[in-house]
């Protein structure tokens, strides 16, 4: 077994910065989501789901910025091109979406591929013995369901 400079077995680490790059690009797709409807959201719920799609895509942007370093932090490049993202995404592209409910359901979806990605990736962290990206991991995890609690009570579902 050959490591790198951060003692984590290198073979492990760059399987585990492919499946980094994948939630990448889903997150940059669900980012993209999230300006999208933050911008078309219409109707009587506008005022407070707009800014909560603000939040939202802030919350994202710094997630994608740090998948990114933890990618480069592991010894790989991570994507960065629209192409890329576009090919490796699961989490479905919103298309003009401006109604409350559909923008929410669309959250929801997306988070769900999401978890699903950070899931595996958390195996994957823990089978290397690689905190750092476990702890990342982890956070994204916790705060992520939370969302998807919330935005299904808005939307009248149980989990």
């Amino acid at each position: 077994m050959t490591v790198n400079a951060l003692g984590l077995d290198t073979k492990k680490t760059e399987e585990l910065a492919g499946q980094l790059n994948q939630l990448l690009a889903n997150f940059q797709i669900y980012y993209q989501n999230l300006r999208g409807i933050h911008w078309n959201i219409r109707g009587k719920n506008f005022f407070g789901l707009h800014v909560k799609f603000e939040e939202l895509y802030t919350d994202a942007n710094m997630k994608v910025d740090l998948i990114a370093e933890r990618v480069l932090t592991l010894g790989e490049t991570p994507l960065h091109t629209f192409d890329d993202y576009i090919k490796s995404a699961k989490v479905p592209v919103g298309h003009n979406v401006s109604v409350d409910v559909d923008a929410v359901a669309l959250i929801v979806t997306s988070l769900t591929e999401l978890l699903k990605l950070e899931r595996d990736i958390l195996d994957a962290a823990g089978e290397a013995n690689d905190e750092g990206t476990n702890a990342m991991i982890s956070d994204f995890i916790s705060e992520q369901e939370k969302t998807i609690w919330m935005m299904n009570a808005w939307l009248g579902k149980s989990l």
